[in-house]
């Protein structure tokens, strides 16, 4: 959550009279890619955060390492809180700290801050009207820093939920969407957070895997899950027109060829099985003609049947 960090890596920068790159990442369990860019976030946001190159450079706060949330200017308070209170994924912690920090600041400069502060809005729903603030955030998050086993309720898309006793390890956040990172009798999982049913403590503590490293076991599960959606390509041809359309279905997913004299457009598309792109690209009906491997043809056979006995042949 980068509102939470920047906040973080804010207060870290006060404690220090200078800090690099791999110090800030360590503290804040990040890579130190991701630490820079939020250093350089702060910069260019007008806090007065500079670095310095060469042996013994770093990243210091101008007016030393002691300078208070209420050495800040105006100006550089108000884009702070445009930073955070934009942010849709700042936690509920995040938000609580926001309002504290505000009530600090001496009363000229509150109500500029709290001005910036309403000036952003983070909506819970997405267009289709999911709700991805989870409610199994909060206790989950408390699960990973407490270091707590717990009994996990959790529903896959189409079935019954399930429960499972996992040991919480960390929470990772992609594209706006939240995993919990836990341990359990199958090794490493991940768990989307929106489809947490239920936490409950088991009261025994969370084991950690020696060596355990968040980001690492991160990018390792990430890889798996990718390679998992983009498992199987089919091939065939788009319609003139289509490609929007096929790439709203299918983002980077999807590929094209040279367009063909009678307007048509060659492509490629992966996603995890044949007949999982088959019933993705199904509703578009003619506009694309799959040809091959043989498994996408039949499963688009089998669909158009389906519906044909369900609504009946067409007049």
């Amino acid at each position: 959550m980068r509102a939470d960090r920047l906040v973080a890596a804010l207060l870290f920068l006060q404690t220090r009279q200078r800090v690099t790159a791999a110090e800030l990442a360590a503290e804040l369990d990040v890579s130190e890619r991701t630490a820079r860019r939020d250093l350089e976030a702060l910069a260019s946001a007008g806090i007065p955060v500079y670095s310095q190159a060469g042996q013994g450079g770093g990243w210091s706060l101008v007016g030393g390492a002691r300078t208070d949330l209420t050495g800040l200017t105006a100006p550089e308070i108000r884009e702070l809180f445009l930073l955070t209170g934009a942010d849709a994924t700042a936690s509920p912690q995040t938000r609580t700290a926001l309002r504290k920090l505000v009530r600090a600041l001496p009363s000229p400069l509150r109500d500029g801050a709290e001005a910036a502060a309403r000036a952003g809005v983070a909506d819970g729903t997405d267009w289709a009207g999911t709700e991805t603030e989870e409610a199994g955030l909060a206790p989950l998050q408390r699960a990973v820093v407490e270091a707590r086993e717990v009994r996990l309720g959790y529903a896959r898309p189409g079935r019954e939920p399930r429960e499972r006793t996992v040991h919480p390890l960390g929470i990772a956040l992609k594209s706006g969407v939240r995993y919990l990172v836990a341990d359990t009798e199958h090794g490493l999982r991940t768990f989307r957070i929106g489809r947490v049913t239920s936490v409950t403590e088991t009261g025994a503590p969370a084991v950690r895997p020696e060596g355990f490293d968040l980001p690492t076991a991160w990018r390792a599960l990430a890889a798996r899950m990718e390679d998992r959606l983009v498992a199987a390509t089919v091939r065939g041809r788009a319609a003139p027109g289509t490609e929007p359309v096929l790439e709203g279905l299918l983002g980077g997913r999807v590929r094209y060829g040279e367009r063909a004299p009678d307007g048509w457009t060659p492509i490629e598309a992966d996603g995890p099985s044949p007949e999982v792109i088959a019933a993705q690209l199904a509703g578009l009906g003619a506009r694309v003609e799959l040809l091959d491997p043989p498994e996408a043809r039949a499963a688009l056979i089998r669909i158009a049947t389906e519906l044909t006995e369900l609504y009946g042949p067409g007049e």
